[in-house]
């Protein structure tokens, strides 16, 4: 290479948070100059160089924090499929770890996704696809965002199944990553070319109240500065944030379109430097501004389904307003961004400050070196030995496609795994994901078949409830058996995880032979 740095290959270093070494970059400079001669003469539909996109793709992994591979796996997806490359040459030159990546994706790229209903086996294919490596993943999802964020440039009819694909598939599966950063791009960028007329309305809100918002955030910000200044808190910084567009639609259905239910259209973060000051931080708010009742959630204590952690609490201004206040470590700030990303950019070990969240993550960073360093196993034997259950699951149901039908899958996407997730506890303190919606008979399968098919009773803070109640975020359950109690095929109608839908059939199939 010359001593010139393209354009293009300056922005890639520049938007990369993973530390790069000078062989990193000289490698993302060879994936560079090769993506560069494979597309030469290839345009996109805006009339610009197709270059360009690998370029995007690549920048917004660098975003990511992705490392040097990943990042040319990034500028090379493409280069197979669409390019002038050949599949030997990738590997000749960058490596089987490169051309494994560039492989998963170019596979990926083949699942055409045309609604839930005519395509689950396809999508089926790429939720395995998900499982065998996380970052091929990671590498649709940024070649993903830039394709929306280009989308105006495609065909009107074809803009609305890109964006409906993004919105109920990429989406949700970033979310559920953990990718926040991504997940909310993605519902943005989907959401005025499915819903116009909601995204005018819904902006229109935005519009009226980020302004006075953000005027009670910086004066609260002012004060709470002062007051933990005052009390020795010095090592810590404050952002603020806006809600996405489309997660605020989604609040204004739930709370039929009542803006003054919703106390988190802006909200201040407070980022400290262990988990430790994130409690004193919040005691000092507490004493000088009073807090909501009910608006207290400590996901550092219990995180979130997808590894989420921070204190959120909602405090009363003193002006008439309220301020919702996140609190958390920086550590917990990216992994609250990147989720699954950031735990493929950090490589230390879980300490004090990291907390659970990175011992549930840390799955990815086994999955990824034993997939780097041992030949003698499948990608597909090692994912599985590493993945969290709710991926799992996936590959399970792959093992059981035969027995199962298309219907049956669709609905277990739709109602369980795209679904917004809550998490309860059993009365010892564990926790459990369920969907949203889900009932007592839900967690009873979820905890254990056993306990499912003998359930008699539930108490929800302690307190009997009806098998059909809903859960919600934070309840604690306890299931009552009995050694006599049997399933009801009343019991079918009750749950609403196809989970626990499936266990209730098999005891009455069961139950029916004797």
């Amino acid at each position: 290479m010359t001593n010139t740095i393209p354009e293009g290959l300056r922005k890639i270093y520049d938007a990369t948070r993973a530390e790069l070494s000078r062989e990193d970059k000289d490698f993302i400079a060879r994936a560079y100059e090769f993506t560069e001669i494979a597309h030469d003469g290839q345009v996109r539909k805006s009339g610009e160089p197709y270059f360009n996109h690998l370029v995007a793709t690549a920048v917004n992994l660098a975003e990511l924090g992705m490392d040097e591979k990943v990042i040319a796996a990034g500028l090379l997806h493409d280069s197979v499929e669409d390019g002038m490359a050949l599949e030997e040459n990738l590997e000749k030159t960058f490596g089987k770890e490169v051309a494994f990546l560039v492989d998963g994706v170019t596979k990926m790229g083949r699942f055409q996704y045309r609604g839930m209903k005519r395509h689950t086996e396809s999508l089926r294919k790429l939720l395995i696809a998900t499982s065998k490596d996380i970052r091929v993943i990671i590498i649709k999802l940024a070649d993903r965002l830039h394709n929306m964020q280009t989308l105006e440039h495609v065909r009107p009819d074809k803009r609305e199944r890109i964006a409906t694909e993004t919105l109920e598939i990429y989406a949700p599966l970033a979310y559920r990553l953990g990718i926040t950063t991504l997940s909310r791009q993605l519902e943005d960028l989907s959401f005025p070319y499915i819903l116009p007329e909601e995204h005018k309305q819904v902006q229109a809100i935005l519009k009226e109240r980020s302004k006075q918002t953000f005027q009670k955030l910086e004066k609260t910000e002012r004060s709470i500065k002062k007051r933990l200044g005052e009390n020795n808190i010095r090592d810590f910084r404050i952002s603020n944030r806006i809600k996405g567009i489309y997660s605020l639609y989604k609040k204004l259905l739930r709370k039929n379109w009542d803006i003054e239910k919703i106390y988190d259209i802006a909200a201040m973060r407070i980022i400290v430097k262990n988990t430790a000051d994130c409690y004193q931080v919040l005691g000092i708010i507490h004493q000088y501004f009073r807090p909501m009742p009910g608006r207290i959630k400590d996901y550092i204590a219990v995180q979130k389904p997808n590894g989420y952690q921070s204190i959120h609490t909602t405090i009363f201004t003193g002006d008439g307003g309220l301020v919702e206040i996140q609190i958390r470590t920086e550590r917990m700030h990216q992994n609250a961004e990147f989720g699954a990303a950031a735990h493929l950019l950090y490589k230390t070990e879980e300490t004090p400050e990291t907390g659970d969240a990175v011992k549930d993550m840390s799955w990815i960073q086994r999955m990824v070196q034993r997939l780097q360093n041992d030949d003698s196993k499948s990608s597909a034997t090692v994912a599985r030995s590493e993945q969290p259950e709710w991926l799992d699951k996936i590959t399970k149901r792959d093992d059981q496609h035969l027995e199962e039908d298309e219907e049956s899958f669709e609905r277990y996407l739709k109602e369980d795994f795209f679904k917004h997730r809550i998490f309860v506890f059993t009365p010892l303190g564990d926790v459990i994901d369920l969907p949203e919606g889900s009932t007592p008979l839900d967690f009873a399968f979820m905890v254990h078949t056993d306990v499912g098919k003998h359930t008699a009773g539930a108490k929800v803070g302690g307190k009997l409830v009806s098998l059909d109640t809903k859960l919600q975020n934070g309840d604690i359950v306890e299931i009552v058996t009995k050694s006599s109690a049997k399933p009801s095929t009343k019991w079918i109608d009750m749950a609403i995880t196809t989970e626990a839908k499936r266990k209730i059939r098999n005891v009455l199939a069961k139950n029916e032979q004797y």
